[in-house]
Parts: structure tokens; C-alpha cells; sequence
């Protein structure tokens, strides 16, 4: 497969809950009624090692080499996407969720110094796990990997996970968060199971919303707003790549010599038309002191799909290969204070491709390097798609005349529906989440 390089644009005490309740009422004003239920893909049925068939718009034809329909990890079949988030001080942080409504084979990267994350030994190849159901990409760091709760909850109501005969189920939910603690202004405005509970609830197919939005709100990238953004490419035969990532980085995704952003170079199709390399005065301001990145604690973090069928060994190559993407989109990457984390993921059914078959490496290796590419163009849309949120300003408010001829920067921030969080929605959540109360003891 051959990328289109641009030419242009390479550039009394209260209780926890009720704390919670009255800090989201700040906001509860004009927020979004409930959380948004989205059926699931059909299921595909596969005899042979071809993938499933996405479930595209009628009049969208996939062309080779280009993106997916919407241009998201969703133009993979089988991958839904749910978020939620709050900005309402001295909240600035929210909850992503991907979610495979057929458990699917997964693997996992990690080269950052710092992570947080959870359940990522059960991907490895030696271990029994079967594959997840969903992976959770959030904020609020180690605090914020209680929201997983809330996911493994909503999927055990609807009867998904690893089956443990007459008593239940067992959810399959990794998860990796970004640092963006008291970013709101409290280290303790924070994500919880409720917040997990509703991204899932939110989950859909389609177009999915980029920039300053669910696990992505509180993050910064290299001194700037960053974000989360998404990228897909078909590769032909049925065959989609597609990468969701969270840009939360020490290092920088711009190049300093002229301000143009070091993913751009990736852009495949239209994506990044309009896109330019910005003005000098913006660039190097006339008395400006040269710019330091304040070292912090910071991850990037992503999740990067195909419908090509995949051993956990492959799936685990598909992520390892996509930190390639992620170092050619930041710069310096994978320092000691960042969480850098990759998963990677297939949803496609029948034979899967295997790492020591010599017959399938030209396609597996087409894949891996699609997967590299694509997360490099999902980081590049993540920062064009954030907006500036107190003191982070956003690329495109530091660079106006970068971005100034992009009207689908619009499209990019609006798309879909990403629910805040409210009062009445975390009340809800709340009752959802009931458990058997614990009993007095025995005398």
C-alpha cells in the first residue's frame, strides 16, 4: 500500500457521592439528557479466513488505501465506541470506552516508563484468556482505572463475558489511563464506576467524536491541548485498519524548525486538506523566549483494530508495531515519565493469521505497518481536533493560520454523541450499580 504524502500542511461530613453530585450540578445545566444505547453490529458469519464484511452506508464504496466511511476505528466491523466526560471545575477528565460486542483476540504493548493500566497480563500469549470485550482508554490515572468497574457491570447485565456456567459471567476489560490529575483544579474530582457505566451505555458505531472529549478532556500533548483522536484505512480484500489513541505526551507531536505537526506527513485521501504549515510570526513571535515543555506525567495511550483474523501472538505484534507510529507522530516518546500503552486488537472470525507462517507475513506485515501509519494520523487529528481549555491552549489557537482553511475540523469535534456527566445521569449509574448489600453479622 502506497500513503499519500502531503505536500502541503507537513507541518456534617457529606458522603463521596453526594461531594461528587453537587460538583457535577455546576454543570448539569444544558447537558445531555441520558446516555445514548446503540445496537451492535450484526453478526458475520465466516467460514474461511476472509474477515467480516463492515456494515458501511449504501452509497459509500471503500477504496483501497484510502479511510474507512467515517474515517474511525469504527470502520472496523465489529467495534463500537462510547464516551463521556466533565469540565466543569474542578472536574477536567472523562471515561473511553471501545467496545467488541463478540469477544475478540488481543494483545498488548507497553513501552512508556510510568504506566497505569490493568489486566494487560491476561493478553499475553502464554496466558488461557480467550480475548476482551472491551478496553477501556481513560483519564484520571491509577484512580481512574475504577471506572472499569462500571464497564464490567453493564456488560455483565447484558450477559457478556467469559462464561462461568450457572454463576455468571466474567467480563474481559483492560484498561490504560492517561495522567491528567487536578487538572480540573482537585486531584480528587476523579472518574469512578459510574463514569465507566455510562461510556458504555453511550457506545455506538458510526463517526466518532475527536479532541477535547471523554478520556481525552484533560489531556495535554508537548505544553498543548491534546486529545483523542481516531483514523481507519481499507486495505483492500475487505480488510480494515483502524486506530483510536489518546495524546496525553511529554513529548512533542510539532516539528520546532517550522510548527507543522509530524504526523501530517502520514495523511492519506482528504483528511488533511486545508491543512498548512503555519506563519512565521505564529511560529517564532517576534522577543519570544525559545518554548520548554514542563517535564510531567504524562501517556499516550491507544487501541489499534483490524478485521483480519489474528493469534493473540499476532495481535500482540500489531500493537508492538504501532509504538512505530506513535514514535514517528512524538517527539521524544516513551520517556520514564510517560505510560506509552498500545493495544491491539482483531475482530475478524475464522483461521486466524499466525506470526510463524511464513505465507501469511506479506499480509500480516501490511497490516502492522497500516496499523503504524494509522495511529500516527489518529495522534496528528487529535490535536488539530482539540480546543483550548484553561491554560492548554490547542494547536490550532497557537497556529490559527494552520488550521484556518480546515472546515472538518467542525465535523471532527461534533460528531456523534458524547454525553456529560450530570447529577441525574450519575444518580442513575449509581442505582445501576447495586449490589447485594452486606448482610449483619451472625450473633
Amino acid at each position: 500500500m502506497t500513503l499519500d504524502r502531503r505536500t502541503r500542511g507537513v507541518p456534617g461530613r457529606r458522603s463521596r457521592a453526594a461531594v461528587v453530585l453537587a460538583v457535577l450540578a455546576l454543570g448539569a445545566a444544558g447537558a445531555a439528557a441520558g446516555p445514548v444505547v446503540a445496537a451492535a453490529h450484526p453478526p458475520v458469519e465466516s467460514a474461511s479466513q476472509a474477515p467480516p464484511a463492515p456494515s458501511a452506508a449504501a452509497d459509500f464504496t471503500p477504496v483501497t488505501g484510502l479511510p474507512g466511511e467515517y474515517n474511525a476505528v469504527t470502520d472496523v466491523p465489529g467495534v463500537m465506541v462510547g464516551q463521556v466526560q466533565a469540565t466543569t471545575a474542578p472536574y477536567q477528565t472523562g471515561t473511553t470506552v471501545v467496545y467488541f460486542p463478540t469477544m475478540s483476540v488481543a494483545g498488548v504493548d507497553q513501552e512508556g516508563g510510568a504506566p497505569a493500566t490493568k489486566e494487560t497480563d491476561l493478553l499475553s500469549p502464554l496466558n488461557s484468556n480467550p480475548g476482551v470485550n472491551a478496553i477501556q482508554l481513560g483519564g484520571s490515572s491509577m484512580y481512574g482505572l475504577d471506572a472499569t468497574s462500571g464497564i464490567i457491570r453493564w456488560l455483565e447485565d447484558r450477559g457478556e463475558g467469559v462464561g462461568l456456567g450457572s454463576t455468571g459471567v466474567a467480563p474481559i476489560v483492560p484498561a490504560a489511563d492517561i495522567y491528567d490529575l487536578g487538572r480540573g483544579g482537585d486531584i480528587k474530582a476523579r472518574t469512578t464506576a459510574e463514569w465507566g457505566y455510562l461510556a458504555a451505555s453511550a457506545t455506538a458505531t458510526g463517526a466518532v467524536r475527536q479532541g477535547t472529549v471523554g478520556g481525552g478532556t484533560g489531556a495535554r500533548g508537548g505544553g498543548m491541548k491534546g486529545g483523542v483522536g481516531t483514523a481507519s484505512v481499507y486495505l483492500g480484500d475487505g480488510i480494515y485498519v483502524g486506530a483510536i489513541v489518546i495524546v496525553n505526551s511529554a513529548g512533542s507531536p510539532m516539528n520546532p524548525a517550522n510548527c507543522t505537526l509530524w504526523g501530517a506527513q502520514f495523511g492519506i485521501g482528504d483528511e488533511f486538506d486545508g491543512l498548512a504549515t503555519p506563519l512565521t510570526r505564529e511560529c517564532r513571535p517576534a522577543g519570544a523566549a525559545s518554548e520548554e515543555v514542563t517535564p510531567d506525567l504524562n501517556t499516550t495511550i491507544a487501541v489499534i483494530v483490524t478485521n483480519l483474523p489474528l493469534e493473540k501472538a499476532a495481535a500482540q505484534r500489531l500493537a508492538s508495531n504501532a509504538h512505530d507510529g506513535m514514535a514517528r507522530a512524538i517527539s521524544p516518546i516513551h520517556t520514564l515519565g510517560d505510560g506509552d500503552t498500545v493495544f491491539g486488537v482483531s475482530t475478524g472470525t475464522g483461521t486466524p493469521q499466525r506470526i510463524n507462517d511464513p505465507a501469511a507475513g506479506r499480509q500480516l506485515n501490511q497490516v502492522f505497518n497500516a496499523g503504524a501509519s494509522t495511529l500516527s494520523r489518529a495522534i496528528t487529528k487529535a490535536m488539530l481536533s482539540a480546543t483550548s481549555v484553561g491554560t492548554a491552549t490547542s494547536y490550532c489557537d497557537r497556529y490559527p493560520s494552520a488550521c484556518r482553511d480546515m472546515p472538518q475540523l467542525a465535523q471532527w469535534r461534533t460528531a456523534c454523541d458524547a454525553p456529560v456527566v450530570t447529577p441525574k445521569t450519575f444518580k442513575e449509574a449509581t442505582k445501576k450499580l447495586a449490589v447485594i448489600p452486606v448482610p449483619k453479622p451472625a450473633k
